[in-house]
């Protein structure tokens, strides 16, 4: 008996696995309008309630995503930092090759947090690699961006890395990779995320050849807010017709916003030799379908947002506001029923959502551009975060 409870539980533990997972990608200036790079996590985590932290690290100030309830864990979940490095991470399940317990895994913030605090390039984070403690209690994809040209993922497990370089046009001949939960040097076939990587890789894909511009609007509008789904072969933002016989009701599977789907973030990297503080982290806090992206610099220091973050372990204002929105997309709570979404609830805030954050690009991006030529400061988006603050 205790052998086939033993087994029961490590089937549910593998099939409840994915939840904890994201989908990302990293854009060179290859693949981008202005040559600048592109940096992308759409986060999924058990934990609802996200926020934006700034934090005054070993050697550099940074701004990182971190879980609400943990804000004295140094734990960042996406981040950028004074001088330009950016990171994120997706988990991944075809990586660990060793007997180490789970009780001292799940170290990919502690991870993420030092490297905001301490590295400027990636060099700097592959010898931090180098020299981290062993067990390194990792399993993930690491995506890196600096403010010199530098972009890779970095397959981590708890003994060993491996570097997959985006700029390496043998690895990513269109200047870009899609991640999802599992690694390219892991063990094959094994591993998640497999229909939501091609989700996102073709909709990539096609965007590209059509010589489409792969942007920060763009990536949350047509990744963070997509519906499609590559093995049904559906896409519920242009099929009304599939919505309205089904009543609304769809099992959520292996969409890329799913239940769990907590934050999205674009890290808007700078073209080498700009100034590196002028790299833009747009960020959906909630939900990420029916949130608004809103621009943060850390050279803006301490002056986050308030209805981005809180002190010590509240919410983030944004992220309630959103996760109210959340209760009627995901209504039902008995047996099986919070594996359903109700679109007809998406698609009413989603629309709104749109209109609102087309418009604060439109303030937004002029501020930027003027702030990249020393004829603004990043105080200057106080106008666009006034703005965003007038719909709570």
């Amino acid at each position: 008996m205790k052998r086939i409870l033993t087994a029961v539980f490590a089937i549910c533990l593998l099939l409840s696995s994915d939840v904890f997972a994201c989908t990302s990608a990293i854009f060179t200036g290859k693949a981008t309008p202005d040559g600048r790079p592109l940096m992308w996590k759409h986060r999924d985590t058990g934990e609802p309630n996200n926020r934006i932290q700034y934090f005054k690290g070993e050697k550099y100030t940074f701004y990182a995503l971190i879980n609400s309830p943990d804000f004295f864990n140094n734990e960042a979940w996406t981040g950028t930092n004074e001088v330009g490095f950016s990171i994120m991470n997706t988990a991944s399940y075809n990586l660990k090759d060793d007997d180490v317990p789970s009780k001292m895994m799940d170290k990919e913030g502690v991870v993420m947090f030092k490297a905001l605090a301490t590295c400027r390039t990636l060099a700097d984070f592959e010898k931090m690699l180098d020299k981290y403690k062993r067990p390194m209690g990792v399993e993930a994809n690491f995506g890196v961006i600096d403010a010199e040209g530098g972009a890779a993922y970095y397959e981590v497990n708890n003994d060993s890395w491996s570097k997959v370089d985006v700029n390496d046009p043998k690895i990513a001949p269109q200047g870009y990779l899609v991640y999802t939960n599992h690694s390219n040097t892991g063990r094959l076939n094994d591993g998640m995320g497999y229909v939501r990587y091609t989700n996102a890789d073709k909709i990539v894909k096609e965007q590209i050849n059509r010589n489409g511009a792969i942007t920060p609007q763009w990536i949350m509008q047509n990744l963070s807010r997509t519906f499609y789904h590559s093995v049904l072969g559906i896409d519920l933002n242009k099929d009304k017709e599939l919505v309205d016989k089904c009543n609304g009701w769809f099992f959520d599977q292996d969409f890329i916003p799913r239940k769990s789907s907590t934050c999205s973030i674009v890290v808007e990297g700078v073209k080498k030799g700009e100034k590196p503080s002028n790299t833009v982290m747009w960020t959906i806090l909630g939900y990420p379908p029916v949130g608004v992206a809103v621009p943060l610099m850390v050279s803006n220091g301490d002056n986050v947002p308030a209805f981005m973050t809180a002190k010590e372990t509240a919410n983030a204002k944004m992220c309630d506001w959103v996760l109210e929105k959340k209760k009627e997309i995901f209504p039902i709570k008995r047996g099986n029923g919070n594996k359903y979404l109700n679109y007809y609830a998406i698609e009413k805030y989603m629309k709104p959502a749109v209109e609102i954050e087309n418009k604060v690009f439109e303030m937004a991006n002029p501020i930027v551009e003027k702030i990249r030529k020393g004829e603004a400061t990043s105080a200057d988006l106080e106008a666009v975060y006034k703005e965003v603050e007038k719909i709570f």
